[in-house]
Formats: structure tokens, C-alpha cells, sequence
């Protein structure tokens, strides 16, 4: 048995693949799908700020891609937005500040059709949470995951664009978040009652720390596939390391 922690990647089918935008862009990425089975549903992952070094291959994501194929039979989606690098390579284009990466995200969803993965879900993640929120409306999801929400480039209409959409909708904010705190987002996203604020104790915006990536992981997997929660923190086979 191994532990599942830091860089272990358990086993996958691994593909690098590119989205093309309506504006005329090639993004990079990579999907992770289940080794043997198919994937119950979809995680479509949109990446922390790119200005400030955030990428595909930042931690929660590139772990969730690591891992959550293995344990819970989710395929994941991973590209790096318009002028961002990763080892991957780099997308096309120059940072649009969260508006023009609406046709990133657009370009992310045709992939999910064009591919027949099932049941997506956007994830995204500080930045990320802020393309999800400003563009998600405009596509079919089953429910959106908002890790460290900032709403510093989301405005207080677009929260409550919100109200009242039937997908199910999570905030996961640390307790020491450098933008935005529990009880403020709580008052933020009152406006749009749906959408459920879990404050996670002890935690900041990066989630730096194992506790706090299996925390995460965990809480994506109780919504997108419960039947796969708690998920385990050991592994009887194959892994390698990233």
C-alpha cells in the first residue's frame, strides 16, 4: 500500500490535447479519463491568475488530475488559459482579465461535447472561480465548484445572475483567504441563496498542505460522485511520481 500525497499519480489515461477558441486561439492541455472504466462525469478545471504564476499544473488541479480518475472514475480537464505557460507549453493569445477568457471556457465546453464526456462540472479555482462565475451561465453544467472565490473581478450582478439556477453551486473558502473570508463571502453571495458557502478551518487561498488538498478533493468528490467519498488516502498498485 502507498500513501497517497504530494506528487504520486495513480494511474490514468493521460492525453495532451488542444482547444481551439471562436476568436481564433490553440490552447493547451490534457485530459485524464479512468484507465479502464468510463467516466461518471466531468471536471472541466479553469486555473488560478495567471500574472501571478497561476497555471494547469497548479497544485489542487494538477492533484485532482493525479488522483481522482483512479478514485472516483471523474475525468478531468486541464488547459491553460489565453498567454499562459506551463510545462505543457503555452496557450495563444494575451491574458484577457477574465473577459476574453470567455471564449476559452467556451472553447473547453465544445471540447467536453465534441469528446461525449458526461456530466461536467467546472471547477474552478481563485481566478478561475471568477471566468466561472462571469461565463459559466452560458453553458449546460450539472453544478459549479468555486474554490477561494476572490469576486474581485466579478460584480455584484453577476452574483446575482445566479439566483435561483438550478445547478448546485459550492464556495469553498479558507478561513485565512487573502481576498475574501467566510463571513464576507457569505455576505456576497446573498444575493444568490443557492449558492452554498462551506468555510474550511485553518485553510488558506493556495491550500497549501496535504490536510487541505484532500480536503478539497474530498469535497469536490461528495457532490460530483458521492458514491466515491471519503476517498482513501492509500493506494494497493502502480503509481508514479510528477
Amino acid at each position: 500500500m502507498v500513501e497517497i500525497r504530494g506528487g504520486i499519480e495513480l494511474p490514468a489515461r493521460r492525453e495532451d490535447v488542444t482547444l481551439e477558441t471562436a476568436d481564433g486561439l490553440t490552447l493547451v492541455g490534457e485530459l485524464a479519463l479512468p484507465e479502464t472504466r468510463e467516466p461518471v462525469a466531468t471536471l472541466v478545471t479553469l486555473h488560478p491568475l495567471p500574472t501571478a504564476g497561476g497555471f494547469m499544473d497548479s497544485h489542487v488541479l494538477r492533484k485532482a488530475a493525479a488522483r481522482l480518475p483512479a478514485l472516483a472514475d471523474l475525468a478531468v480537464l486541464r488547459f491553460n488559459t489565453r498567454g499562459t505557460t506551463s510545462p505543457r507549453g503555452t496557450s495563444e493569445g494575451e491574458f484577457g482579465d477574465g473577459v476574453h477568457e470567455r471564449e476559452d471556457l467556451a472553447a473547453a465546453m465544445a471540447f467536453v461535447t465534441e469528446r461525449g464526456l458526461p456530466a461536467p462540472w467546472l471547477v474552478g479555482w481563485s481566478f478561475g472561480t471568477e471566468v466561472a462565475l462571469k461565463w459559466g451561465r452560458e453553458h449546460p453544467s450539472e453544478g459549479i465548484i468555486l474554490l477561494s472565490p476572490p469576486l474581485r473581478r466579478t460584480s455584484a450582478d453577476e452574483v446575482r445572475a445566479w439566483a435561483g439556477d438550478e445547478r448546485r453551486i459550492t464556495a469553498l473558502v479558507p478561513e485565512f483567504d487573502d481576498f475574501l473570508r467566510p463571513d464576507e463571502a457569505r455576505e456576497k453571495f446573498a444575493s444568490a441563496p443557492n449558492v452554498e458557502v462551506v468555510g474550511v478551518e485553518g485553510a488558506k487561498h493556495l491550500w497549501v498542505g496535504e490536510n487541505y488538498t484532500r480536503t478539497v478533493l474530498d469535497e469536490i468528490v461528495q457532490r460530483v460522485n458521492p458514491a466515491a467519498a471519503p476517498l482513501p488516502s492509500e493506494w494497493d498498485g502502480p503509481v508514479s511520481a510528477t
